[in-house]
């Protein structure tokens, strides 16, 4: 795809709401979620020219996004300070939303991330397993083990 500011940021309008989501569910942070999808932003722009297909963009940027939230993810656990404030839960109105969102939560970060692609960037488990480099199966049991321990907290 050529580097043209014009139509990437056309392409780009059109998947920031879902990759912000995405971002946001997957690192239970604001300021982190919208840090994540700037850098993601200037590494696509910085190399938009080695996208083959511009129908692809989509798959494209969420694979770059996916790597600076498991890079993020990462960072927490090696990060020796305490976390801050607003990774708490806060109370909603919606009690069975909040238990969702609080058993989501609870997960491994691995079984957030391959959900959160799934159920919020509507990935398929095959285009996943392509953008974490792993194999069809692990995600799939990635995505059903995940999906068990909600079903779990959620009717305990």
């Amino acid at each position: 795809m050529e580097r043209n500011a014009e139509d990437f940021a056309r392409k780009y309008e059109e998947v920031y709401q879902d990759m912000f989501r995405f971002a946001l569910y997957t690192l239970k942070n604001r300021q982190e979620a919208e840090d994540v999808v700037s850098e993601t932003v200037l590494d696509a722009w910085k190399g938009i020219r080695t996208l083959k297909n511009e129908d692809a963009f989509r798959a494209w940027i969420f694979r770059i996004l996916a790597t600076k939230c498991r890079q993020k993810l990462k960072s927490y656990l090696n990060r020796m300070a305490e976390l801050p404030e607003d990774l708490a839960w806060r109370e909603r109105d919606t009690s069975e939303d909040m238990d969702v969102r609080a058993a989501f939560y609870r997960l491994h970060d691995e079984e957030r991330l391959v959900l959160s692609l799934n159920l919020f960037a509507g990935y398929s488990g095959r285009e996943i397993a392509e953008m974490l480099d792993m194999n069809d199966n692990t995600v799939r049991s990635l995505k059903s083990r995940a999906l068990k321990k909600m079903e779990q907290m959620l009717t305990a």
